[in-house]
Formats: C-alpha cells, sequence, structure tokens
C-alpha cells in the first residue's frame, strides 16, 4: 500500500498529463462515491461523484498538448483513511494556441477506498499574487 507521500507524487504527474489535455490519469485517481466535490478556477461549485468527472473531464478537453504543472505543496497530511494537501499549482497550459500561465492556490481531499488514496475534494482558485 502506498504511503500519501509516495501517492502525491502520482497525484502530482496526474496534473501534468491533465495541463496536457490528458485527464485520464485524474479521473483514475478520483472517486467514484458520494460525497465528491469541487470547487474550480471558474468560480463553480460542483457536487457529486458523477458530475465532478465530467468536470474534470471538460476542464482538461480545453487544454492543448504542450502544457505543464508542478506543485509547491505548503502543507500535506494522512490521518487513516483520509489525506490532504495545500499549496500552489504553478501552471502553463495551452488554450486556443497560447500558452497561458495559471498560477492556482489548491486544497485537496483526499479518501482510502479499497486500499487506494482517491480525490474527493478539491478547491483551485487563481493566485491574485506572487507572495
Amino acid at each position: 500500500m502506498k504511503t500519501f507521500s509516495e501517492f502525491m507524487k502520482q497525484r502530482e504527474n496526474a496534473a501534468s498529463a491533465y495541463c496536457r489535455g490528458e485527464g485520464d490519469a485524474v479521473l483514475a485517481l478520483s472517486t467514484t462515491r458520494k460525497p465528491a466535490g469541487f470547487f474550480g478556477p471558474d468560480g463553480k461549485a460542483v457536487r457529486g461523484p458523477e458530475p465532478v468527472r465530467q468536470a474534470y473531464a471538460a476542464g482538461a478537453a480545453q487544454f492543448g498538448k504542450d502544457g505543464e504543472s508542478q506543485f509547491e505543496v505548503y502543507q500535506e497530511a494522512e490521518g487513516g483513511d483520509i489525506a490532504y494537501w495545500s499549496g500552489l499549482q504553478r501552471a502553463i497550459v495551452e488554450l486556443n494556441g497560447r500558452s497561458v500561465p495559471m498560477d492556482l492556490r489548491v486544497t485537496e481531499l483526499f479518501r482510502r477506498e479499497d486500499g487506494e488514496w482517491k480525490l474527493v475534494h478539491r478547491h483551485a482558485d487563481m493566485l491574485k499574487s506572487d507572495q
């Protein structure tokens, strides 16, 4: 069984793939069970595993192949079957053929399901200034 720190490497790789328009890795890490939520950078709030997964897939579909992402983890912890991380996601995505920087403030919550960590909630919004 992976530790949460080991899992976070997989999570960060999935975020990088997502920023290249490849949403499958994030979907594979996302829960299919209730509860689930997503507060996206567009300001929308999505609730329920299937609507959240649809929002993730739609988001990845907007991006071209020339994206990249990395996490700056401020805090990370696990306790039993619950874990989280918070910090910044520094990304550059390709939108309509243009390279667009997206620096996000992120908090993600995870639940262990059948021995694997699953993303159950993501809150991401644009960083207003680099502090």
